[in-house]
Formats: C-alpha cells, sequence, structure tokens
C-alpha cells in the first residue's frame, strides 16, 4: 500500500520534470527539434522510466516493478503506434515545425489530466463491479481484431465536427491541433486504460505507467516520425498483446465471480512475470521483423 507521503514525492518528483519540460519547450518555442536533441532526450525519459521501476520496490511490492514495467512497456508501445496519427495530424493542420514540439507538450499535458481521472474512475469502477472486467476483455479483442486487419496505409485522420467548428471560427493551427491532439489521446486511452488495468488494478503502477509513457512522446515524436514507416508489423504486435491482455482479462473476470473452471477445464491465472515476458518477446520480435522486412524491401 502506498502512503500519501510516497503519492506525494511521486507527484512532487513528477511534476517538476514536467514543469522542467513545459519550460524547456517554451524556452526553445522558435527552434526546430534536431533528431541529436531527441535522440538524448527520449534516452533520457526511457533512463528515468527504467530506474523508476527498478528502484520501486523501495517504497512498493516487488511484484509492484514488474507491474510498473508490464504495463509502462505496453503504454509506451501504443502511445508508439499513435504517433503515426500525430504526424498526419500536424500535417494536415500544417503546423509550423518550430512549433510543433510546444503543441505536442500542451498536448500531453492535457492527455495526462484525462487519463488520471479516467484511470481513477475506472479504479472505482472496478472495485465495485468485477464483471467489468468481461466488458474491458471484450473490447480489447475487438480492438486486437481491428488492429490486426487494419493495414498501414489505412490509417488516416478525419477532423470531427468539433474540429471544423473551431476552423469555422477562425481558431488558429496551433489551437486546432492542440484540441485535435487531446481529443484523439483521449480516443486511444479507451484501449490503453482497460490494456494496463488488465496487468494490474494497483492504481499507483496504472497512474505512474501512464504519465512515464506519455512524458517522453514529445521527443519520440521527432525521433521515430521519420522511421514508423519501417515499423510495418509494430501494429501486427500491438494487436497479438492486447489480444492477449483481453483474454487475461476476461479470466480475471471468471475468477471474479466465482467461475474457477468451465467444462471441467481449469481456467489458469497469468502471472505478471508471464505478462512481461509475452509482451517484451512480441515487442523485440515485432520490431526485429519490421526493420528486417523494411530493410530488404530498400534494398530491392
Amino acid at each position: 500500500m502506498i502512503s500519501a507521503s510516497e503519492w506525494l514525492v511521486t507527484v512532487l518528483a513528477l511534476s517538476a520534470v514536467i514543469l522542467f519540460d513545459l519550460t524547456l519547450a517554451v524556452i526553445r518555442r522558435h527552434k526546430e527539434t534536431s533528431l541529436r536533441e531527441a535522440t538524448i532526450w527520449t534516452f533520457i525519459y526511457v533512463g528515468l522510466a527504467v530506474a523508476f521501476g527498478i528502484l520501486m520496490p523501495h517504497w512498493a511490492s516487488l511484484a509492484s516493478r514488474d507491474e510498473f514495467f508490464a504495463g509502462w512497456l505496453t503504454e509506451y508501445s501504443l502511445s508508439v503506434d499513435n504517433i503515426f496519427i500525430f504526424v498526419i495530424i500536424l500535417a494536415r493542420l500544417k503546423v509550423e515545425k518550430e512549433k510543433q514540439q510546444l503543441v505536442l507538450l500542451y498536448g500531453i499535458l492535457i492527455a495526462i489530466f484525462l487519463r488520471v481521472i479516467l484511470i481513477s474512475i475506472g479504479a472505482a469502477v472496478i472495485a465495485k463491479f468485477a464483471w467489468v472486467f468481461f466488458i474491458f476483455g471484450a473490447f480489447l479483442l475487438y480492438t486486437s481484431w481491428h488492429l490486426f486487419v487494419e493495414n498501414n496505409e489505412e490509417k488516416e485522420w478525419k477532423e470531427n465536427a468539433l474540429i471544423t467548428k473551431l476552423r469555422s471560427r477562425g481558431a488558429s493551427s496551433f489551437t486546432i491541433a492542440l484540441v485535435a491532439l487531446g481529443v484523439t489521446d483521449l480516443i486511444f486511452a479507451l484501449d490503453s486504460i482497460p490494456a494496463i488495468f488488465g496487468l494490474t488494478q494497483n492504481v499507483y503502477v496504472v497512474i505512474t505507467a501512464n504519465i512515464f509513457a506519455l512524458m517522453g512522446l514529445r521527443q519520440l515524436y521527432f525521433l521515430i516520425g521519420g522511421l514508423m514507416s519501417r515499423l510495418i508489423y509494430l501494429g501486427k504486435g500491438l494487436a497479438i498483446i492486447l489480444a492477449f491482455i483481453g483474454v487475461k482479462l476476461l479470466f480475471e473476470a471468471c475468477h471474479g465471480v466465482s467461475i474457477h473452471e468451465i467444462a471441467g477445464v481449469k481456467i489458469p491465472h497469468i502471472s505478471i512475470a508471464v505478462s512481461l515476458t509475452f509482451i517484451v518477446s512480441t515487442l523485440v520480435i515485432t520490431t526485429a521483423l519490421s526493420l528486417a522486412s523494411s530493410r530488404d524491401k530498400k534494398g530491392n
């Protein structure tokens, strides 16, 4: 159980990092982010997440560490896939490259705020209604199927009524892009939040994993924005991961309503160690296959 003082220290530390990033983005708002700068900061944020996970057993349980890494990797991977849509949005709205880092950071801050609210609501619902896992699991399986059959070329972004109304009222491209990123991430959260609750119901782990996955998204955008075309199997890998978590959720839902076997077959408990191993293996394999395949196509 995380104490109030540990929550306070965590919130203050994460807020300090976010404030630093915001200050840096404001100072450099008229400068284009270089590949070198994006690479350095991406490694810094990944390093912070890894260090946080490794040190977590000092104030939380050992199981929380594995849950954090499984959740963070899942959320971070989903964020990488979502960057493709961010690239399209900023290109379609013709946001200047010098202003992209600022609109991305503001959009991420909105996303963090919205996700904390959604996670709190989700945790309250799960605590009261164990059967909600059946809904989460079925939704993840549907999302997995949709993601698996989707081609990279089919990904697109269309303006919704809110964006169209803002445009008609003469809103700037910066404002429209900010709203578009916030709305888009809210839609993405409908997949990612059930996915991480399928790995852990520890609200502290869920919130910190989400924040660490989002904090470095701005730098990651500039780092891999031009490399998305090479990660051709990332979507398939994420589909497999979501399907795995969906099945895990259905198993947990059955246990939650005291159904421990079906037709004489015992329903298994999938441990966090198995989940973490599956997630890492899937990401490594699909990334390696993507890079190898795209390299072969480029060579031909």
